[in-house]
C-alpha cells in the first residue's frame, strides 16, 4: 500500500513542512494549510529548501518542477477537502490543536483519516473534539523529519483496528519504520527521550559535568547517535519545556523542567534556532 493520493498537512512549521516533505517524495500530492497568507508563504520556502537539498543530495531523481507542483498552500482548512489524510502539525498547545483539528474534520470526507503530530498529548484528550474518533491517531515524526528513521503510531482507544494496519504501510512507505504505542502521555518516545534530556540538564546544573562531556558519555557510552543536550538544542529548548510541563501536570515531578531549562527559554536561547542553547551554533 502506498500513501495517500492526497494528504494535508495543517501548520507549515519546521516540523510541518518536513512531513510534506516526506509525502511529496513518496508520490502524494500535499496540501498545505496555514493560519494566514504571510505564514503559508513561509511554509512554501520551507518545503522548497528541503525538496532542493533532497534533489541535491541525490536522494530522488525527479525534478523540482514535478516535486514543487505536487504541493499547495493554503490559509483556509476547507482546502483539505479532498485529503484521503490530514496530519495536523500545529505547535504543542492543546487549544491550538483541537482548534485545528476540529476544522479539518468539518472540510474532509467522512472516510478520511485524521492524526495528530503531538508528542505528548494524550490521543484521547484530541479525540474529544472530534465527531469521527475512530478515524483519528497519533503520527508522531521526529525532528528533522528527513532524517528520522522512526514514526511513532499511537493507538486512542476509539481508533480503529484497521487504521492502524494503514498507518503501519503509509509509514513503510515513507521509508521508516513505524512503532505502534497505546495512548498515554508521553507515549514512548518523548517520555523516555525527555526523561533522558532533564536529568541532563539537571546534571549541568548542578556542575557534574560540561554538556560536550556529558553528551559524548552518552554518544561514545551508550551508542546514542546524538547526546541528549544537543537533541534538545536541536529540538527547540521551548519545545522540550513545553513537553516537559505537560508530562509534569499528568506524570508528576519527576518530570519537572529544570531551573536551567526555564531560565534559558526565557533568555530567548532555544537553540540551533536561535543560535544558542546548550552549544553554540553557527549555521543559524
Amino acid at each position: 500500500m502506498s500513501v495517500p493520493d492526497r494528504v494535508g498537512v495543517i501548520g507549515g512549521g519546521r516540523m510541518g513542512a518536513g512531513i510534506a516533505h516526506a509525502f511529496v517524495l513518496a508520490g502524494a500530492g500535499v496540501t498545505v494549510v496555514e493560519r494566514d497568507a504571510a505564514a503559508a508563504e513561509a511554509a512554501s520556502d520551507r518545503v522548497v529548501a528541503a525538496l532542493r537539498h533532497s534533489i541535491e543530495r541525490g536522494v530522488t531523481r525527479r525534478p523540482m518542477a514535478d516535486l514543487g507542483g505536487a504541493v499547495e498552500y493554503h490559509a483556509d482548512a476547507a482546502a483539505l477537502a479532498g485529503c484521503a489524510l490530514v496530519v495536523e502539525a500545529v505547535p504543542e498547545d492543546v487549544s491550538l490543536k483541537v482548534v485545528a483539528l476540529a476544522r479539518a474534520e468539518a472540510a474532509i470526507a467522512p472516510e478520511a483519516v485524521l492524526a495528530s503530530n503531538t508528542s505528548s498529548i494524550p490521543i484521547g484528550e484530541l479525540a474529544a473534539v472530534l465527531q469521527r474518533p475512530g478515524r483519528f491517531l497519533g503520527l508522531h515524526f521526529f525532528n528533522p523529519v528527513p532524517a528520522s528513521a522512526l514514526v511513532e503510531i499511537v493507538v486512542g482507544d476509539l481508533t480503529a483496528p484497521a487504521l492502524v494496519d494503514d498507518a503501519r504501510r503509509w509509514v513503510d512507505a515513507l521509508g521508516k519504520t513505524p512503532v505502534v504505542v497505546r495512548d498515554s502521555p508521553g507515549f514512548a518516545s518523548s517520555r523516555l527521550g525527555v526523561m533522558l534530556g532533564l536529568e541532563a540538564i539537571r546534571m549541568v546544573e548542578e556542575g557534574v559535568a560540561t554538556a560536550a562531556d556529558i553528551d559524548a558519555a552518552m554518544e561514545l557510552g551508550y551508542r546514542h547517535p546524538v547526546g541528549p543536550l544537543r537533541t534538545t538544542d536541536i529540538v527547540g529548548l521551548d519545545v522540550r519545556l513545553s513537553i516537559a510541563q505537560q508530562l509534569h501536570e499528568r506524570l508528576g515531578d519527576r518530570f519537572a523542567p529544570p531551573d536551567l531549562l526555564r531560565r534559558l527559554v526565557d533568555e530567548g536561547h532555544l537553540g540551533r534556532k536561535t543560535g544558542r542553547g546548550f552549544y553554540e551554533w553557527s549555521d543559524t
